[in-house]
């Protein structure tokens, strides 16, 4: 072939190139075969993942985390088809027979766009984890933040998140994992580590590139392996980072051995380990003492010079010195509650601490349980505690009603200048799956005054955690992230893909349904 002819060849293979090429023609359409469906929030313009779309005959199909649906479907292209438009906290508008909905020209290469208005106060973001996280974006050719966006260390869903910066990047944790290659997973603890924003991590508001802790099968490994513990799935809550005898840092968590979701065998303290990257138990605390150990996502306060870890239950009315000779010691926890000290609560038999003037004595006490809501509208209604003497009895802020919180997490915040807690309440819309924020002046409260800022359809979204690290602007906007299940939600019609994994979200704290003076524990009746 001479020079001139190969030239040719060329320059007619670049241009069969040019025009095959999903990415070049991206804005003219989607690559061939599929019709490109783009859902977006009317408010920031923002994909919107998880937006269920349905045909009239129920073909079911949800946008990924770029909030991209590539449809292809025999039978259905070269028409006008029908979609059914639904999420969790968004709306779309309904016609005049009350379908909430949209008719797409479905064809190959074609391309429609669908705005969505936003309910929930907080922007969901994309799934952190799990299988097909961008499977979409890929099928039309679209670029994705993450390294991983199909499938990272087999993991195909995963309970739970804790969280924790050590020596330099974030340590992620969570419950049992399952895999695809069958039903029953890895039950003793996986893990990853990512970098922080400041130091080449992902912008949070993009995503979180996980580099799991992987076993020689390529899958997430065991963290907490407990080799001589055969019976039982290991769950770990509590992580943290404290100073150990020399000042070094170490990674620390509780952990928790359990026969079924309510049977627990054993409980203690475990460290992690360097250089096998796995916890190693320490001590196993009593059974009977549950509340003395680290639990939940912890948090940092100092008071009369000396720092501390509180702990939410979901209220911090745990706490214990930060550092490793008392956090690993079961006697050293203390409960911040108004019962007569080495009391324990015994529902209408408690007996109130009080002082000379007749006010209820709340502090932090050695060998006294903790109340939470409940334990305190129980001693309300058996009038033990009045109702003005009450740290915990939330309310929303719009009805007046009682909400009840199940977990959650709370910090300091400086844009607010208040501490904020992020909780999800047991009974609502949806069990476990409304997601409440409130602040106040201490840690200890008041709490009173609560504002919703995520619901679900008849699905949960259990144990959110706030991540502090991803704050920006100074506190205003914060990021947290729950497990999407449909556990416990009685929706027997689990969410392909999204079932039993883990969902970030977003929210601006200078949002006006925010307002300061709503949520005040003393000025908000009034304001209202």
């Amino acid at each position: 072939m001479s020079a001139g002819r190969l030239s040719r060849a060329w320059v007619l293979v670049l241009l069969a190139l040019l025009f095959a090429w999903p990415e070049t023609r991206a804005e003219q359409g989607a690559p061939a075969g599929y019709f490109r469906i783009r859902v977006v929030d009317e408010q920031s313009g923002r994909g919107v993942p998880l937006v269920e779309l349905k045909t009239t005959n129920n073909i079911r199909s949800y946008t990924d985390s770029n909030g991209l649906l590539a449809f292809s479907e025999p039978g259905l292209m070269n028409q006008k088809v029908f979609f059914f438009v639904s999420s969790h906290g968004y709306e779309y508008p309904k016609d005049g027979f009350g379908f909430a909905g949209v008719a797409l020209d479905v064809k190959p290469g074609g391309r429609a766009e669908i705005r969505l208005r936003r309910v929930n106060i907080a922007e969901r973001l994309y799934r952190v984890t799990g299988q097909g996280i961008y499977r979409d974006s890929l099928l039309l050719g679209d670029s994705v933040p993450i390294a991983e966006p199909v499938l990272n260390a087999q993991v195909m869903g995963q309970d739970s998140v804790q969280a924790a910066v050590y020596r330099g990047n974030i340590h992620w944790f969570w419950g049992d994992t399952a895999r695809p290659s069958y039903p029953l997973g890895q039950f003793r603890v996986s893990g990853a580590a990512s970098k922080l924003p400041a130091d080449g991590g992902l912008d949070p508001s993009a995503g979180v590139d996980l580099q799991y802790f992987v076993g020689a099968d390529g899958f997430s490994k065991q963290m907490c392996p407990m080799p001589e513990a055969k019976e039982g799935a290991v769950w770990l809550d509590g992580v943290m980072v404290v100073p150990d005898e020399a000042g070094r840092e170490r990674l620390v968590a509780h952990y928790a051995r359990m026969k079924s979701l309510g049977e627990m065998l054993e409980h203690g303290f475990v460290i992690y380990d360097d250089e096998s990257e796995t916890f190693g138990k320490v001590v196993a605390f009593d059974l009977g003492k549950q509340w003395q150990c680290l639990q939940g996502h912890p948090t940092s306060v100092t008071e009369g010079g000396t720092e501390y870890r509180l702990f939410p239950r979901p209220y911090p009315v745990v706490r214990v010195r930060a550092d490793l000779a008392h956090v690993k010691d079961q006697g050293s926890y203390e409960a911040f509650t108004p019962l007569v000290p080495r009391g324990s609560y015994q529902g209408k038999d408690s007996k109130v601490e009080r002082d000379s003037e007749g006010r209820a004595v709340w502090g932090w006490k050695a060998d006294t349980d903790p109340i939470g809501q409940s334990d305190e509208k129980q001693l309300i209604d058996a009038s033990l505690l009045a109702p003005q003497e009450a740290r915990f009895q939330l309310k929303d802020v719009d009805t007046q009603q009682a909400v009840l919180l199940h977990s959650g997490t709370f910090f300091y915040n400086a844009f607010r200048r208040k501490w904020i807690l992020i909780g999800v309440q047991v009974f609502g819309s949806s069990f476990l799956g409304e997601v409440w924020f409130a602040e106040a002046d201490s840690p200890t409260g008041p709490w009173a005054w609560a504002k919703k800022i995520v619901t679900h359809d008849r699905y949960s979204f259990y144990n959110p955690a706030h991540h502090p690290f991803f704050d920006q602007e100074g506190g205003r906007i914060i990021y947290f992230e729950g497990t999407y299940a449909s556990t416990f939600s009685g929706n027997t019609d689990p969410t392909p893909r999204y079932d039993y994994n883990q969902v970030m979200y977003r929210l601006d704290l200078s949002d006006p349904r925010l307002d300061p003076s709503l949520l005040r524990s003393e000025g908000s009746r009034v304001a209202r």
